[in-house]
């Protein structure tokens, strides 16, 4: 079974912020396949459906994002899946507004929901589309930026941004990882 991690905070509070950009790719991923991410199993609710005669989990970890690897450790282990058929999904500050990025390594890049990924499956080698929201500019804080809504003037991004990285996650559901990086990586410079 493939499965895709949308990171995210839960609560209609945090639906539409730059923090919940995995939970956009998810909900827009289970609109393409026809189905419905509302299961609730391994602190998540999840989704299911065959795309190109395999098995996909859809999955948004319902533990509030500095707890995601609770979540994704959870489904781990009771469904017995692989670490290398999952995909993260997750808002990048490093990564410029409607721009993805796909990697399959490295640090957390201080983003706590990847932190608690890393500290639950114990490595940093894991595929993952990060979506862009920039950096917040004229000293906001971070922790505010990112737990506001996207704004008006970036709706187009957003859009573009969520169509991009589903599209990602489709070739990628077929194709090894790293033809999907070389496909998408600077796709949208």
């Amino acid at each position: 079974m493939r499965w895709i991690v949308g990171l995210g905070n839960p609560g209609s509070a945090y639906e539409a912020t730059r923090h919940n950009a995995g939970f956009m790719v998810i909900d827009e991923l289970a609109r393409r396949w026809g189905t419905s991410v509302a299961q609730n199993k391994c602190k998540a609710l999840i989704g299911e459906a065959r795309v190109d005669n395999q098995k996909v989990a859809l999955i948004k970890p319902m533990t509030f994002m500095n707890l995601s690897g609770e979540s994704v450790r959870a489904f781990m282990d009771f469904y017995k899946v692989k670490l290398e058929d999952m995909i993260v999904v997750y808002d990048d500050l490093d990564t410029d507004i409607g721009r993805i990025r796909l990697r399959y390594q490295g640090s957390a890049g201080g983003h706590n929901g990847i932190k608690s990924i890393i500290q639950h499956v114990g490595t940093q080698t894991f595929n993952r589309v990060r979506m862009g929201i920039s950096r917040p500019k004229n000293g906001q804080p971070v922790v505010d930026f990112v737990l506001a809504p996207f704004a008006k003037a970036e709706q187009t991004d957003l859009r573009r941004m969520i169509e991009e990285a589903c599209d990602a996650i489709e070739f990628a559901l077929s194709h090894p990882f790293d033809q999907s990086m070389a496909k998408f990586n600077g796709k949208s410079d």
